[in-house]
């Protein structure tokens, strides 16, 4: 082997482990240089990832993270809120969307079984709002949505009311409803 055959193979490797060394000195200073922290936080089943940016002036409060309900009294608060929910609309259905557009199947069966007895339907689309969701969940001790409430009673979801208005029992449940609101 000729000394000009090795050059290149000896400036590859060398070309090599400079990058390798460049590379690992670069990631050193951005670790230890980091102007903004980054973290992560496994909650409620989903990872939650934030930012900070130490004083910096060139923040504007535009672009800064809001809340939309302050730490210290969310839970109480959207507590008194599905409490007063379910006490005030004789029918109170939390799901995902709206009655006149939900967005899930199960919410649309809920809404369409509801809608055979003429009742006004009391309604909050959980979508919008994950805490909501939460304190509603908390409330009922039931998982799944939709969840309906009947004169302040938990009754369930979209197959329990379904079952209850083949079995006859839905509108027996409905009938002062009814009327009332007929009567209005």
């Amino acid at each position: 082997m000729t000394r000009s055959e090795s050059v290149p193979v000896r400036s590859s490797l060398e070309a090599l482990v400079m990058a390798a060394a460049l590379s690992s000195r670069f990631l050193n200073t951005v670790r230890c240089n980091r102007l903004a922290s980054v973290s992560s936080v496994y909650q409620n089943g989903m990872m939650r990832y934030s930012s900070s940016v130490p004083s910096d002036s060139d923040t504007h409060d535009d672009f800064k993270p809001t809340q939309k309900v302050p730490p210290g009294g969310s839970t109480d608060s959207l507590k008194d809120l599905v409490e007063n929910d379910v006490k005030e609309n004789p029918v109170m259905l939390y799901m995902k969307g709206v009655p006149e557009a939900p967005q899930c199947g199960f919410s649309s069966l809920a809404v369409r079984v509801l809608q055979q007895y003429n009742v006004p339907i009391g309604a909050r689309n959980i979508l919008e709002d994950p805490e909501l969701k939460n304190a509603v969940k908390s409330f009922s001790h039931w998982p799944t949505f939709p969840q309906i409430f009947i004169k302040g009673e938990f009754i369930g979801g979209s197959d329990i009311i379904l079952n209850m208005h083949k079995e006859g029992e839905l509108e027996e449940k409905l009938k002062d409803v009814s009327a009332n609101h007929k009567s209005q």
